[in-house]
């Protein structure tokens, strides 16, 4: 079924959780009543259609940041599209699964890492919803939720992973891993895990007025470390698949513990970010960006 990122019908989901990762997450036994929706954003198609399902008696969407079957790079991910189709979805709360590699001795493969600080050093990707005659600078001073990280470490632990609560996750351009040179530059910066898909994708989040947290697997000591391999994708790949269980059950932990309705600030990261006074903003860029600014600026 094909909808329109405007459409209201798809606003009466009721989607508590948003959930962005690969697609073998979709396979949960206990997901019911389940529809997947196409969704036109003004930004591109997402990278997949979105899933919809009640996990723990409540609704849930699930969206493959990478396409079914992984066929798009970290480079070519449309996040403005993904994130605005979960937005149109009336989702408010959106939780990234992701790889990454550590860049300390104390994060091992296969621990999980709820992150409290983001670096983004990609180069080429599209990094706000703004622009064409209207300009806004959000504050990502915290770019990831306090509240929905809390509640997120909790499913984790509950979901018997070995966690970490906090640390700085750097986003590279990629495809490629890192030299020697590099990972090593970012362990002397104090970077903590390392990863190519949470920038842009946090900060557009913000501009959504959408809760945001990571569930960051390590899944390899990036290339630094002088007795384990270094990273390799069959490494990536093989760490991921031993820990779809335990993704699994903290995903349905979480949808449990959550407030049908977020109470944090994100929702009004916007109240103080445009600078643009309304009447110099083109009808076009209000019409385009409506979703996302209607209940600030009207046409």
């Amino acid at each position: 079924m094909a909808i329109a990122a405007k459409d209201k019908q798809i606003m009466e989901e009721n989607i508590v959780l948003g959930i962005i990762g690969g697609s073998g997450l979709y396979q949960f036994p206990a997901l019911q009543n389940v529809k997947t929706v196409e969704i036109k954003t003004p930004f591109g198609d997402p990278s997949s259609p979105v899933v919809i399902g009640t996990l723990s008696g409540k609704r849930v969407a699930f969206l493959a940041r990478h396409g079914i079957g992984h066929f798009i790079s970290p480079t070519e991910v449309n996040y403005r599209a993904n994130i605005y189709a979960l937005k149109s979805l009336g989702v408010q709360q959106v939780v990234s699964i992701s790889a990454c590699g550590s860049l300390r001795d104390d994060f091992a493969p296969g621990d999980v890492v709820i992150p409290d600080q983001l670096v983004d050093f990609t180069h080429q990707r599209s990094r706000s919803f703004f622009g064409e005659g209207m300009v806004i600078h959000v504050g990502v001073a915290e770019p990831f939720c306090k509240e929905l990280s809390a509640l997120l470490l909790e499913a984790v632990n509950e979901a018997g992973a070995v966690s970490h609560n906090g640390g700085t996750f750097i986003t590279i351009e990629g495809p490629r891993f890192s030299t020697k040179g590099e990972s090593n530059l970012y362990r002397a910066w104090g970077m903590s895990i390392i990863g190519m898909t949470a920038s842009p994708e946090a900060f557009l989040a913000r501009e959504a007025e959408m809760c945001y947290a990571t569930m960051a697997h390590v899944t390899d000591y990036d290339v630094w470390h002088v007795t384990e391999e270094a990273v390799s994708a069959d490494m990536v790949v093989r760490t991921l698949a031993k820990n779809i269980e335990v993704v699994q059950q903290a995903v349905q932990i979480l949808v449990k513990k959550l407030p049908r309705k977020a109470t944090c600030s994100c929702a009004s990261a916007l109240s103080n970010a445009i600078i643009t006074r309304p009447e110099c903003i083109p009808p076009e860029t209000i019409e385009k960006l409506d979703l996302l600014v209607h209940k600030y600026i009207h046409p």
